[in-house]
C-alpha cells in the first residue's frame, strides 16, 4: 500500500489530469440519466393494483389519467377546448358527455347520475387519458402542454399533475441543495482546519467523487428524485472524515519523513486501512436499505454504496496529489484553530459520568415510545406548496365537485348489464363514495349498451375488460379511503372475482402496507449488521452491543423529538434515516472505543484510559458531527419538497444528537461496563486486573 502511495505522489499532475477528464464522461452520464418523480412506481410488481396498470397500459393504451375542471365556458367553447387538448401527443382520449350526447342537445337529456359527475353550477368536467404511466416523460410534457393550452377557466388536476409539478420544482430547488451543503461545509471546515485553501481542496476532492457518482448512475437506468437530491449532501457529509484523516495522517507523517512523497505515502497506506474500516459500517447502513421491497430503498442504497467507494478512492488518489500540488499555499494560509480546546468540557463530562448514566435509564422508555409512535403520512402531494398548479386544481375539484379521489375499477366486459348496474348501485352506498361511473351510467340496465356511439364505448371497454371510475369523497392515504377501498373490492369481486381497484389511493394503501414491513426489515438488517462488523472490528461480544445501544438511543430521541412536537413524517423518513444515521455516526463512537481499547492495552486503568480517549476524540467527533449537520440543515430550510425537507430535517437533527450522545454517555458506558468488557474482548483480558 505504501508504495501505491508513493506511486500516487510522484505522478500527482498526471492523476490530476486523470481526474478532470473523467468529468466529462460523468457530466455525460448524469445528463443521460432519467429521473423519476413518481415514487409510487417503485412498489413490487406482484401487487395487483401495480399489475392492474400494466394490463390497463395494454389493454386501453392508457395508464394515466388527469381530471380537467372548465369554470364559465360555452359548450361549444369547451368542446373546441376538448378536441385541441386530445390533439396534444400522448393525450389519448379526452372524455366528456358530448361522447355519449351531442352538446346540441339539453342536459336534461343525460341521465341525473352522468350530469351530477360532468357539471356543476358553471363548472364542467372532462377527463383526459394519456397513452403512458402516471411518470413518464411522455406524460408530464403532456401535462405541460395542455397547461400551455388551457386559459385561467381551466384547472389540470390528478397525480400525473402532482408528479409533473414535483418535477418542476425538484429541478429549480436541487441545485441550490448543493451550493448550500458546499457553503455550510465550507464554514464548518474553516473553523476546524487550521489553512483557508484547505476546506477548497476537501470540497474538490469530494465534488469530483460527487459528479463520479451522479455520472455512473446511467448504467443503473434511472434514479428517483429522492436520490437525486439526497446523494450530494449525504455524500458530502458522510464522507468528509476520509478527507480529514488523510491530511491529518500526512501532516504527522510529514515530521517523521523529510520527502514529502515519502510522507504522503505513508499517509496514504494508513488512510487505506483506517478509511477502509471506517466506510464499512456507512456502507452496511446504505446496504440495509437494498432489502427493501420497496425499490426505493434499492434506488438510494445503491446510489450511496457506489458514492462511498468512490469517495474513498478519490480520497486516496485525487486528494493527495492536491494537497501536494498546493502545499506551498496551504502553508502561507496558515491559521490559528478556531475551536476552543476541548479538555475542560471533557474533564467535566468524565467527572459526572454517573449522571449521564442515570439521565439514560431515565429517558430511553419515553425516546423509544416515541420512536414507535411518530404518525406517517403516505399522501405522495402532502407538503408541497399550495400555490402549485396542481394544489390549486385539486382543490377546486375537491370543493366544486366533492371529488378528492377517482379509483379505476377494471372489471370483465363481458359482465351483465344488470350486474354492473346492481355492482355500481351498491358501490355508491359505500360511505365516502359520490358517484360511479361506467359505460351503463348513460344507458341503464334496460337500453343496450350498444346504442352508445363508439367513441365514448372504445374509451371504457375493450374485448376483455371494462373500465368505471369510483369518486371519492376520501383524500388518498388515510383510514376511511382504505377502509372505502377495501369494501369496494369485495363487492365488485362479488360480481367479478378478476375484478381490481387501481388508481392513486389504491396504491397509496399498497404503500402503507408494504413499507411498515420493510420498516422492521431493514432496521433488524441494518443493526444486524452494524453489530456484526463492531464485533469483528474489536473481537468482542460487549462492545458492539454497547455501541449500537448508544446510537439507537440517539435515533430513538431523534425520531421521539417528532413523536412529541406533534410533527407528522413521511413514510420513508424512518426507513432512511434509521439506517444512514445508524451507520453514519457510529463511526463516531468506534473512534473513542479504539482509543480507549488502545490505552487499556497498554496497560491503563479504566478512567484513566477513558478519559484519554475521551480527549483525544472529541475534536474529531465535533467535527464529523458538524460536517454531517452542515451538509443537510441548508436543504432542510430552503427545501419545498416535504419528503425530502423531512429526510434532511432528521438527519441534520440525528447527526447533533449522536454526537452528544456518543461524546456524553459512551464514556460513562465504558467505565461502567469496563470489567465486562475485558473479560468479553479478546487481548482485554488481563486489562479487567487493572481497574
Amino acid at each position: 500500500m505504501k508504495q501505491i502511495g508513493k506511486l500516487i505522489a510522484r505522478f500527482r499532475i498526471l492523476v490530476i489530469i486523470l481526474a478532470v477528464a473523467l468529468l466529462v464522461p460523468s457530466g455525460i452520464g448524469y445528463l443521460r440519466t432519467r429521473v423519476n418523480y413518481d415514487i409510487l412506481s417503485y412498489l413490487p410488481d406482484s401487487l395487483d393494483t401495480v399489475y392492474g396498470q400494466d394490463v390497463m397500459v395494454e389493454d386501453f393504451g392508457s395508464g394515466a389519467f388527469s381530471m380537467i375542471i372548465v369554470e364559465g365556458m360555452e359548450k361549444k367553447d369547451t368542446a373546441a377546448l376538448e378536441k385541441r387538448l386530445e390533439g396534444v401527443d400522448h393525450v389519448k382520449e379526452v372524455l366528456w358527455y358530448d361522447d355519449a350526447l351531442s352538446i346540441e342537445m339539453p342536459e336534461a337529456m343525460l341521465p341525473k347520475r352522468v350530469r351530477d359527475i360532468f357539471f356543476h353550477d358553471d363548472a364542467t368536467m372532462m377527463i383526459a387519458l394519456f397513452d403512458n404511466t402516471t411518470s413518464s416523460e411522455d406524460t408530464m410534457k403532456a401535462i405541460a402542454d395542455m397547461r400551455g393550452i388551457v386559459s385561467k377557466q381551466c384547472y389540470i388536476s390528478g397525480m400525473a399533475g402532482i408528479v409533473t409539478d414535483i418535477k418542476n420544482l425538484a429541478m429549480q430547488e436541487m441545485p441550490v441543495y448543493v451550493v448550500i451543503a458546499a457553503l455550510l461545509s465550507l464554514l464548518v471546515l474553516t473553523l476546524t482546519t487550521t489553512s483557508f485553501v484547505v476546506p477548497f481542496l476537501f470540497l474538490s476532492s469530494i465534488g469530483v467523487a460527487i459528479v463520479y457518482n451522479m455520472g455512473t448512475n446511467v448504467f443503473l437506468g434511472q434514479i428517483s428524485y429522492i436520490t437525486q437530491a439526497l446523494v450530494a449532501v449525504l455524500q458530502l457529509g458522510v464522507t468528509m472524515d476520509y478527507s480529514i484523516f488523510l491530511l491529518h495522517s500526512y501532516e504527522a507523517a510529514r515530521e517523521a519523513h523529510e520527502d514529502r512523497n515519502e510522507a504522503m505515502g505513508v499517509a496514504i497506506s494508513e488512510t487505506i486501512v483506517s478509511v477502509i474500516g471506517s466506510s464499512v459500517t456507512t456502507v452496511a447502513g446504505f446496504a440495509a436499505l437494498i432489502f427493501m421491497t420497496f425499490a426505493l430503498g434499492k434506488d438510494l442504497g445503491i446510489v450511496m454504496i457506489k458514492g462511498v467507494v468512490i469517495g474513498v478512492l478519490c480520497c486516496i488518489t485525487f486528494l493527495p496529489a492536491m494537497i501536494l500540488t498546493f502545499e506551498g499555499l496551504i502553508e502561507k494560509t496558515r491559521h490559528r484553530a478556531f475551536l476552543p480546546s476541548m479538555d475542560g468540557v471533557s474533564n467535566f463530562i468524565m467527572k459526572h459520568a454517573g449522571i449521564w448514566i442515570v439521565i439514560f435509564l431515565l429517558v430511553v422508555y419515553p425516546a423509544f415510545r416515541g420512536n414507535n409512535g411518530v404518525q406517517l403520512y403516505y399522501n405522495i402531494d402532502k407538503g408541497l406548496p399550495d400555490t402549485l398548479d396542481s394544489a390549486i386544481a385539486n382543490k377546486k375539484l375537491s370543493e366544486e365537485f366533492n371529488m378528492s379521489n377517482v379509483h379505476v375499477l377494471m372489471v370483465d366486459s363481458q359482465l351483465s348489464a344488470r350486474d354492473k348496474t346492481k355492482m355500481m348501485d351498491k358501490i355508491e352506498e359505500v360511505d365516502g363514495v359520490q358517484w360511479v361511473l361506467g359505460l351503463n351510467s348513460f344507458t341503464g340496465d334496460l337500453l343496450p349498451e350498444d346504442m352508445l356511439p363508439d367513441k365514448l364505448t372504445s374509451k371504457l371497454r375493450t374485448k376483455n375488460n371494462e373500465l368505471m371510475m369510483v369518486c371519492s369523497d376520501y383524500s388518498a392515504a388515510t383510514p376511511e379511503v382504505n377502509a372505502q377501498i377495501a369494501q369496494i373490492q369485495e363487492i365488485a369481486r362479488s360480481y367479478d372475482p378478476k375484478s381490481m381497484v387501481i388508481g392513486e389511493a389504491p396504491l397509496m394503501k399498497d404503500l402503507e402496507d408494504v413499507t411498515s414491513v420493510d420498516l422492521v426489515t431493514v432496521n433488524t438488517i441494518s443493526v444486524a449488521a452494524i453489530f456484526i462488523i463492531v464485533m469483528l472490528v474489536f473481537k468482542s461480544l460487549t462492545l458492539p452491543a454497547i455501541l449500537v445501544t448508544v446510537i439507537e438511543f440517539a435515533i430513538f430521541i431523534n425520531m421521539a423529538w417528532a413523536y412529541y412536537t406533534g410533527v407528522h413524517q413521511p413514510f420513508v423518513a424512518p426507513v432512511v434515516v434509521g439506517t444512514i444515521q445508524l451507520g453514519a455516526t457510529v463511526d463516531y463512537a468506534i473512534l473513542m472505543t479504539t482509543h480507549y481499547v488502545r490505552q487499556r492495552q497498554a496497560g491503563k486503568g479504566k478512567r484513566e484510559a477513558v478519559s484519554a480517549a475521551h480527549r483525544s476524540s472529541v475534536v474529531s467527533i465535533i467535527t464529523s458531527g458538524l460536517s454531517l449537520f452542515a451538509a443537510t440543515v441548508g436543504v432542510a430550510l430552503y427545501s419545498n419538497v416535504d419528503m425530502i425537507r423531512a429526510i434532511v430535517i432528521l438527519l441534520a437533527r440525528g447527526a447533533l444528537i449522536s454526537t452528544v450522545v456518543v461524546i456524553v454517555l459512551l464514556p460513562a458506558m465504558l467505565l461502567a461496563f469496563d470489567k465486562v468488557i475485558c473479560y468479553t474482548t479478546l487481548g482485554m483480558k488481563r486489562c479487567a486486573k487493572n481497574a
